[in-house]
């Protein structure tokens, strides 16, 4: 289950306005610096978070997180500035905010349009979450501190979800300063036979994300939502 609506929405504007930030200042050289996204650059990493919202706000749904829409959507800014993806971008933030007005909680949680097994509120919850997680992807490539806060924890709470999803548990994931999320704690021998995994947050989400090796968390590959 996502994090309550309003965290969520205000959550996901704040973090797309720091994105637009990050990103509209870069140099020639940084945005052609390669990400630990295999392939990518800062610039398509960048292409892929502005794609995906533009076409989230357009109501493009259709294949959304596939890998030839992901392609697609840095494909189509290919040659762009950071200057002019980040105009894009402030375009599609007034978008975005006017479209999450419209949503109470009885919308919030239905299913999310375009066929996902999720509900819109999830949904957009994981928008927030490829927003931080991709942001912490450009700052790693420049050789820039991580930024924690909000962004992580919608990251670890996406994450529930996703695993949840797959049956993967039953676990708590009581990580450093954050909330407990429980991962399907009625399943197996419920709450009191469940998992718990502790330590630090961020290196929880890298090893959820394929982007460190979960072993030394006491994880394996399942704990991997992209695997």
């Amino acid at each position: 289950m996502a994090l309550p609506r309003t965290e969520v929405t205000t959550g996901l504007l704040e973090e797309l306005a720091r994105f637009k930030g990050l990103i509209q200042g870069l140099t020639a050289a940084e945005w052609a610096t390669p990400s630990r996204c295999s392939g990518w650059t800062v610039g398509d990493v960048a292409a892929h978070v502005i794609g995906g919202m533009t076409d989230v706000a357009a109501f493009r749904l259709e294949g959304l997180g596939t890998p030839e829409v992901t392609a697609r959507q840095v494909a189509e800014r290919q040659g762009r500035s950071p200057g002019e993806l980040a105009d894009e971008l402030g375009a599609t933030i007034k978008a975005t905010a006017e479209l999450l007005e419209a949503f109470n909680d009885e919308a919030w949680a239905m299913q999310a349009p375009g066929g996902f097994d999720f509900t819109l509120g999830e949904g957009v919850e994981a928008l927030w979450h490829d927003a931080w997680l991709h942001g912490d992807d450009i700052l790693v490539a420049l050789g820039r501190p991580s930024e924690r806060g909000d962004g992580m924890t919608a990251s670890v709470s996406h994450i529930a979800d996703v695993l949840a999803r797959e049956g993967w548990g039953p676990a708590v994931l009581a990580l450093d300063g954050q909330p407990e999320f429980a991962v399907n704690p009625n399943a197996g021998n419920g709450s009191n036979g469940a998992s718990r995994f502790g330590g630090d947050p961020l290196a929880f989400v890298y090893a959820a994300t394929g982007r460190a090796d979960p072993a030394p968390l006491g994880l394996d590959e399942s704990a991997n939502i992209y695997r």
